[in-house]
């Protein structure tokens, strides 16, 4: 409640994000898309807070990778509308990282411009990934050129909004992708 600065918390568990909301916090990242906790879409409405909705999978096993995560993603958006959530308040994340083998990653990265027919911002999670440190065969800590390069892409393939670790040079990064890419 002291900062100016929108708050997000990391849960799929509705109890902790409702303590997060009470605490002062505006959005709610749930790895699940709201499809854990059958309370997380209600608590989240409740308090008028943003949700961003994830794709992610136990068994990393696709038929259709892409197909899969946008129907994946479509349910949970229906799922947040039902509560009430409005769809300014929607970001959805194709979960870059999270149930997908590196091949995955790669493919999602690809075909990301295809998750713009959900027609709701898109956040990219890129920072640092595993996927990035196979390619480079890099430690965590060397990987920001990857990430750089990552956020371009992501930003030029219609991410909205990029999450990282370094901010004012994947700031910077972000700013000459989208004044090149969209104008």
């Amino acid at each position: 409640k002291e900062l100016q600065v929108p708050i997000s918390i990391d849960t799929n568990k509705g109890v902790v994000a409702e303590k997060a909301l009470q605490a002062g916090a505006h959005i709610v990242n749930d790895i699940w898309g709201l499809q854990k906790d059958p309370l997380m879409a209600e608590i989240a409405a409740k308090y008028n807070a943003g949700v961003i909705i994830m794709h992610n999978k136990v068994d990393r096993l696709y038929d259709d990778l892409m197909g899969e995560i946008k129907e994946f993603l479509k349910k949970s958006i229906n799922i947040a509308r039902k509560a009430g959530i409005g769809a300014n308040s929607i970001v959805v994340d194709p979960g870059i990282g999270f149930g997908k083998t590196f091949e995955h990653n790669i493919e999602v990265m690809r075909r990301l411009s295809e998750l713009k027919v959900l027609d709701f911002a898109m956040l990219l999670g890129i920072s640092r990934k595993s996927f990035i440190g196979q390619i480079l065969d890099l430690p965590v800590s060397e990987r920001i050129e990857g990430t750089a390069a990552a956020a371009a892409l992501g930003v030029a393939a219609g991410a909205d909004i990029i999450r990282v670790h370094d901010v004012r040079k994947m700031c910077r990064v972000a700013k000459v992708a989208d004044a090149v890419t969209r104008s």
